[in-house]
């Protein structure tokens, strides 16, 4: 009786299994659709005949049908592929099914509010990032309330011995750089990497100043009457202008050298408005470590030119949005912006190369594209002359290219704040929708539908590359109201969101399979321990096919894998797996757009 037991448990777990298999091989947005959106669906199948297709509601009943388009063989996911395109069925729902064959999609939702909770709790992300402040319980749950770290965090700079031999005589002075956001898994703080993080969310308000009204996000300055997304970027701000450094100080730095060499020469210089590259801590710490236990000691790292660059960007933003606001704010922020712009151009060569351990470097060896990016928020700020003409001077604005933007590539939201700022200046919108229209290539040549393609393969933060090149198809569907870019917009997520060959969503807490186990040092998912799971709305690193797993790197992807497979959820998958303000911060840009366009803004 029990072996006969036995066996109809065996038959009937094979039998779930293999349904959730069959579920598995339709891929979809896991989350939920648009009825007024592209809506598609991609298949693996050897065969290239076309298959039939059915979309059934909760009841059963038949609401659509059609054929499959055979892709072929789709070399980033590894597989021979069909696309399934619902699009022209525009009913609402839940408990939807598509049918291939003897597959069956899992339940899908059909809502105009698929998008409404995701741009909350990923601005949430942000809060619960903070430095110096109590993670409060009321706010994110108490599981994942905990102490201020990193309270009054007075640091002077790095000094010794590097591994190239090099000694570094640190400064004469300490700085209180409390607050801010941790950067990423670990608790150092970059202004590079907080440069285009803040620009992208302070973008969302000039674009969508509607959105995220007082006391409709997670976080606790409710009340104030200043809109939370603000609010949020207001505390990064602040940290930097605790970077800066004071005037009149002289420093001893390489100038004019990049990363790698030994036997640096150090040349004392006035450093004075110029922006301390990041602080944290001496040594790497361990995972788990709650930020109020970490006992490293924490160090300021050098200014640098591209650090100063991304200061001076930012905080001319923050001058112009807080102008109507707070207006002794905007005032320091843009004295602070012109102080910083002037001291990078006194020396614009001072590079990110103090290469020690416990932290990301974010080196960049070129800063013309910051250069580029910090005149460009200043003319808009201020119209005056001087910041025109450097701007026009670039590199950047003569070739009127635009690409996806990151930390070391900034110059396209220089490019975007100018066309923001005028509206009936179409020659200065024409980069972007050159650059939509590029990416939109991409998609052609891709079997999962997403408008990116990169040549080299996917790279560390492949998501946030997604995600800004589905800003900027957003952008240009602004600029031309063309169906295609939003439609573009749509894929980027449903990619992210599980239409992938993976069947994951990269996001937490959203979707059937979503990623649960991130690089963090709070977010370790060991509740026994004290370390709780990630709160939703939090986007991994993604797929690298590029440098994962690195030699440093405990696990990794199956060697081999194809581009799109290439992505491990395991905390120890830093190249794959890791969390970051700058992958956070479009996804914010992104998942709100898409919620206020399909609500019908604009």
């Amino acid at each position: 009786m029990i072996a006969r037991f036995s066996l109809l448990l065996a038959v009937a777990f094979a039998s779930v299994d293999a349904s959730a298999q069959l579920s598995a091989s339709i891929r979809l947005n896991q989350v939920g659709l648009f009825p007024t959106e592209r809506k598609l669906a991609v298949v693996p199948e050897a065969s290239m005949r076309p298959l039939s297709w059915q979309l059934r509601d909760a009841q059963g009943r038949l609401r659509a049908s059609g054929v499959t388009q055979p892709f072929g063989f789709d070399r980033w996911s590894g597989e021979r592929v069909h696309r399934i395109d619902f699009s022209n069925f525009r009913g609402s729902g839940s408990g939807y099914r598509l049918q291939v064959g003897r597959r069956s999609s899992r339940p899908l939702l059909i809502s105009a509010d698929s998008m409404s909770r995701l741009p909350v709790d990923a601005l949430g992300f942000f809060y619960q990032q903070r430095a110096g402040i109590p993670i409060e319980a009321r706010l994110v749950g108490a599981e994942r309330a905990r102490p201020a770290g990193h309270v009054g965090e007075v640091a002077t700079c790095v000094s010794g011995r590097d591994p190239y031999g090099n000694d570094w005589p640190g400064c004469g002075w300490s700085l209180d750089v409390s607050g801010g956001w941790y950067d990423a898994g670990d608790q150092g703080k970059y202004v590079v990497n907080g440069g285009i993080s803040l620009w992208t969310l302070l973008n969302l308000h000039e674009v969508l100043p509607g959105a995220f009204p007082d006391g409709s996000g997670i976080l606790p300055e409710h009340g104030n009457g200043i809109p939370d997304l603000l609010d949020e970027a207001r505390w990064e701000l602040e940290f930097f202008l605790r970077m800066q450094v004071p005037d009149g100080k002289r420093m001893a730095v390489p100038v004019g050298v990049k990363r790698g060499s030994k036997g640096l020469a150090f040349t004392t210089v006035d450093v004075g408005g110029m922006v301390h590259h990041k602080v944290a801590d001496a040594h790497w710490t361990g995972i788990p470590t709650r930020p109020d236990q970490d006992l490293e000691r924490r160090q300021l790292f050098p200014p640098s030119t591209a650090a100063t660059l991304n200061f001076a960007a930012v905080t001319a933003q923050c001058a112009r949005i807080w102008r109507s606001l707070d207006a002794s704010f905007a005032d320091r922020c843009l004295q602070a912006s012109k102080r910083a712009y002037a001291a990078a151009k006194r020396h614009p060569d001072i590079y990110a190369i103090a290469d020690f351990t416990g932290s990301g470097s974010y080196g960049d060896d070129d800063v013309s594209d910051e250069f580029f990016w910090a005149a460009a928020e200043l003319f808009v700020t201020t119209g005056e002359p001087g910041y025109r003409a450097d701007l026009e001077r670039s590199p950047a604005f003569r070739t009127t290219m635009a690409s996806e933007p990151g930390w070391p590539s900034t110059a396209t939201l220089g490019l975007i704040s100018l066309a923001e700022s005028s509206p009936r200046n179409r020659s200065l919108r024409q980069p972007i929708i050159a650059a939509a229209d590029r990416f939109l290539a991409d998609e052609a040549k891709v079997g999962y539908a997403i408008p990116y393609a990169p040549a080299e393969g996917w790279p560390w933060g492949s998501t946030s590359s997604l995600l800004n090149r589905a800003m900027l198809l957003g952008l240009a569907y602004d600029y031309t109201h063309q169906a295609r870019y939003r439609a573009a917009v749509v894929d980027s997520m449903d990619f992210l969101l599980g239409r992938n060959p993976l069947d994951r969503s990269f996001v937490t807490g959203y979707g059937a399979n979503p990623m649960r186990r991130p690089h963090h040092r709070f977010w370790a998912n060991m509740p026994e321990r004290g370390f709780p799971s990630p709160p939703p709305g939090v986007i991994s690193g993604g797929p690298n096919s590029i440098n994962s797993p690195r030699a440093d790197e405990p696990v990794g992807p199956t060697k081999g894998c194809a581009p799109q497979t290439c992505w491990i959820d395991d905390p120890r998958s830093f190249t794959t797996n890791e969390v970051a303000i700058n992958w956070n911060a479009p996804l914010v840009w992104v998942s709100t757009w898409l919620d206020q366009r399909t609500r019908g803004a604009r």
